[in-house]
């Protein structure tokens, strides 16, 4: 059977479980949840894989939120399809991770219709906690994408663009530790931990004019003290150290804490830091397997842009970045909401769950499942796609870590 008729056969799958994707995604966005929480839609998506007649694996890789379901022979080129399905406190899905559950969810079921004959394999996987958790990472450390060629999701955006910006990023949590005294009475006798860390944020504010353009610093307070009378003895912040690479990254990082080790230095105050488990890398798109998602694309009547010639850039983070280094990734982003509208905004998420989102969750499930067809049915493709990983790839397999 030829690529073009495996992939009318994956679309009628596709448009049979519209209603389906369709209340899929507005029951993960009713029901937000946080990293590795995601409780609701993991049950979700497993009973839809389940009611089309999968049979996915349950609390995958000791993650009690992932999952996994494979339709195909062993050995067979692989494809591994991604769903995330976190939320964000307070603004719940504003980064419309129900548009990528659900066209994820679509894709997944429409190549599982043609895997046998296309002599494919399809790995549908439910990544959790992306929003900051890692979840991705924690799944490549246990094994999840040994067995996968490639693997792909989409994302909502303003526009339709063939990646996003992913830059490296680490989390940093500092603790200031000073002298509790009665503010009134005897505050000679303190030393004011919530001097340190506001004299710590002073000096990555000074720090930012000297750091590149495209490298990001920002920071809140967790813990400034208690009752203003008192001395505050402890105080904390969280920064997020972004840079455009993992190997730019490492000297950002070391500037970042030393600035704010100086509040405890200048305040006679100690500290202790801390930085995540779980560092993001840089996302490496395959330009090969990004160049047929935007020919499918244009099939549906999505003309995807590069956003470097469009001028315009999404900037963020993701742990997909990691799973880019382990294997030939895409993650183009899909237009869910008018030109303007940014993600990790209350207005995003309202668009999330529109029939502009709607409309996101069929185009994305659709454009991935022929992208993925392209791959099964074309050994020049493949290699293609393997000979351009292999000139990125320079054996900083973060997602190891």
């Amino acid at each position: 059977m030829d690529a073009d008729e495996l992939k009318r056969r994956a679309i009628v799958e596709i448009d049979r479980l519209a209603a389906t994707l369709y209340g899929v995604s507005h029951d993960i966005h009713a029901h937000p949840e946080l990293n590795f929480e995601e409780h609701h839609a993991h049950r979700v998506l497993t009973e839809a894989l389940s009611n089309a007649g999968l049979s996915p694996r349950r609390k995958a890789y000791g993650l009690d939120t992932a999952f996994r379901a494979d339709v195909g022979a062993l050995g067979s080129p692989t494809v591994a399809v991604l769903c995330e399905y976190d939320a964000l406190p307070d603004i719940g899905h504003a980064c419309g991770h129900n548009v990528i559950a659900a066209a994820g969810l679509g894709a997944g079921l429409g190549l599982a219709a043609v895997a046998h004959q296309a002599a494919g394999r399809v790995s549908i996987i439910g990544t959790p906690a992306e929003e900051g958790g890692g979840g991705k990472i924690a799944l490549a450390q246990q094994g999840a994408f040994d067995d996968v060629d490639v693997a792909m999701m989409v994302h909502g955006a303003d526009a339709d663009l063939t990646e996003i910006e992913a830059i490296a990023i680490e989390t940093l949590d500092i603790t200031y530790f000073g002298k509790a005294a009665h503010a009134a009475a005897a505050p000679q006798l303190g030393l004011n931990a919530l001097d340190a860390a506001v004299l710590g944020y002073m000096s990555v504010a000074a720090l930012r004019q000297h750091i590149l353009p495209t490298e990001r610093v920002h920071g809140i307070f967790t813990n400034g003290g208690g009752v203003p009378n008192i001395v505050p003895q402890e105080a904390a912040s969280r920064w997020f150290v972004r840079s455009p690479t993992v190997a730019s990254l490492a000297p950002l990082k070391q500037r970042v804490l030393t600035a704010l080790e100086a509040g405890a230095a200048a305040s006679g105050c100690s500290c202790t830091h801390q930085w995540a488990p779980r560092p993001y890398t840089d996302l490496r798109t395959n330009g090969p397997l990004a160049n047929s998602y935007v020919a499918n694309a244009a099939r549906i009547g999505r003309c995807v842009s590069d956003p470097r010639q469009l001028g315009k850039l999404v900037v963020g983070s993701t742990d997909m970045g990691n799973i880019s280094y382990l294997v030939p990734s895409i993650h183009p982003m899909i237009k869910v909401a008018p030109d303007g509208v940014a993600i990790h905004t209350q207005e995003f998420a309202t668009w999330a769950v529109s029939p502009d989102g709607d409309k996101a969750v069929l185009d994305g499930a659709k454009a991935m499942a022929m992208t993925a067809i392209d791959y099964w049915s074309d050994a020049a493709l493949r290699q293609s796609v393997t000979a351009a990983f292999n000139r990125t790839d320079d054996d900083v397999h973060v997602g190891d870590r």
